[in-house]
């Protein structure tokens, strides 16, 4: 592969060649316990602590699939209108890692639970790009390694490695699209809208709470170029483990602006995994790319092959709940809101959240408006997703009703968000330790508005000649002065009733 020192310009790549992407997404379900074994599936913990003789690949344990597990399986390949199998089994695909502790990891091959879906995408404008499925097929997650010495946390450069097999054996769906063709400029838009709309799905399902920090959800981005006048595929790199939904865009982004400078150089791209640098968006080589032959697939004799009944696939497909587009719509008809009103919710990953506010006890009107700006501005500082804040629907559904109830200004309502941003408790926790409750106390208000207007007698003059609107400066000292905790209206009143007195 030919070094390149700069990238090409994102309009030309597009001009110059046809992008096609391939999307693996990795989904932890929320078993009680692990894939093969009785082990719990939780995150965290002491390393090593949540494993067995089996999820540790020790001589002589065997496997027993997670009937829960097949059940999740099923649920999302119908809810991605795949067709079920008949019949399927497992395969063991080997290769070395020190993270896999059997040194084959436990999977489907050729004979996925579900196979041939879609799943339809709506990008930022309302366009709506269906994205077919190849399979969605059952296996089990690695343990994990942390590389310790080194600069930048990976293996390179680092002292040791340590390994924590708590996670060996967590039940795994990876779902894997078809080439995803003729989307252009719009490309990283795509793969970034495909992973949002399978994340909103898997947490309607309820099969896994798709925590992208946490590694329950994880994309694969596949990514190759085509020169115009092509009709073969481009040679493809894989970046693995994507752990955002901003990041997702950010890879294929990069990856198409830096395989059309070598390709425009005359070089060529290495098919090879790439890792994903988050400080900066760039990607990094990581190892030659495996194909199938290399895995040495062949069938698991440890676990019989899996016959789901067609009666079983039918009273699953009847527990699937109202899909995600579907309930945009109705929520759409419900609060009134105009296609644009609701883009603006769906682009800042915001429905779920107001309609969990609603619930909650606000109104739409003034959920919208406390996701939509306040927060979402806040989550963009961060550089997180909306619902990554450390605050949730029920909690802003507090802060609504205490600007509604007059215990908080809009101003000090924004204080409140601060504080349980800031991890100091729930909304009346916040207003107490910070002492940010209204003052509606009319003695208190009156020394406020008397020190106010022997400060400013001019003003006092202009409201008793008539001019009602000069009590805005009266209101804004008296505002300055109770450090924006006074009731502007209340306040307001006292002014006209103390200079007409």
């Amino acid at each position: 592969m030919t070094a390149v020192a700069e990238l090409m310009d994102y309009a030309e790549v597009i001009e110059r060649f046809d992008p096609v992407l391939g999307l693996e997404v990795h989904v932890e379900l929320n078993t009680n316990t692990k894939m093969f074994c009785g082990c719990v599936n939780e995150f965290g913990g002491e390393p090593n602590t949540k494993t067995c003789p089996t999820c540790l690949g020790l001589p002589g344990s065997l496997p027993v699939v997670n009937g829960k597990a097949v059940e999740g399986a099923i649920r999302i390949g119908l809810a991605l209108n795949c067709e079920i199998a008949e019949w399927c089994r497992f395969a063991r695909k080997n290769y070395f890692y020190p993270d896999m502790p059997k040194n084959f990891q436990t999977s489907q091959y050729d004979e996925p639970i579900a196979f041939d879906g879609y799943l339809d995408v709506t990008l930022d404008d309302g366009e709506v790009v269906r994205v077919e499925i190849e399979r969605a097929h059952m296996e089990e997650d690695t343990g994990k390694s942390l590389h310790v010495g080194g600069a930048t946390g990976r293996i390179h450069g680092a002292e040791h490695s340590l390994l924590d097999y708590n996670r060996a054996g967590v039940p795994l769906i990876e779902i894997v699209t078809k080439p995803i063709t003729g989307t252009g400029e719009r490309a990283p838009e795509v793969a970034r809208a495909y992973v949002t709309a399978l994340r909103d799905l898997l947490r309607a399902l309820d099969v896994s709470d798709v925590r992208m920090d946490q590694g329950s959800l994880r994309c694969d981005a596949n990514v190759s170029l085509m020169a115009k006048d092509a009709t073969e595929f481009g040679t493809r790199t894989e970046t693995k483990n994507v752990n955002s939904l901003r990041s997702v865009e950010r890879a294929v982004r990069y990856e198409m602006t830096r395989q059309a400078a070598i390709l425009a150089e005359g070089g060529s791209i290495r098919q090879e995994t790439r890792h994903f640098q988050e400080a900066d968006g760039t990607t990094s080589s990581g190892r030659a790319k495996e194909t199938a032959e290399d895995y040495r697939y062949f069938p698991e004799p440890d676990l019989v092959p899996i016959a789901p009944s067609r009666e079983w696939v039918e009273e699953l497909r009847a527990t699937l709940p109202e899909m995600p587009w579907e309930r945009r719509k109705r929520i759409q008809e419900e609060w009134k809101l105009s296609d644009e009103a609701l883009r603006d919710l769906l682009n800042v990953g915001a429905v779920d959240l107001v309609a969990a506010t609603v619930e909650a006890g606000a109104t739409p009107d003034e959920a919208r408006g406390w996701w939509v700006n306040t927060l979402a501005q806040e989550a963009n500082t961060r550089e997180v997703e909306l619902a990554e804040l450390a605050i949730t629907p029920a909690q802003v559904a507090e802060v609504i009703g205490l600007v509604s109830s007059g215990e908080l200004t809009n101003k000090l309502a924004k204080e409140v968000v601060q504080g349980v941003l800031a991890g100091e408790g729930s909304p009346r926790e916040v207003v107490e330790k910070r002492g940010l409750k209204v003052v509606s106390d009319d003695s208190a208000l009156l020394t406020a508005v008397d020190e106010a207007l022997a400060a400013q007698p001019d003003i006092a003059d202009k409201i008793r000649g008539g001019k009602v609107a000069a009590a805005g400066a009266i209101v804004g000292a008296v505002m300055k002065a109770t450090k924006g905790q006074a009731d502007a209206k209340r306040v307001r009143e006292l002014i006209i009733e103390r200079v007409g007195s």
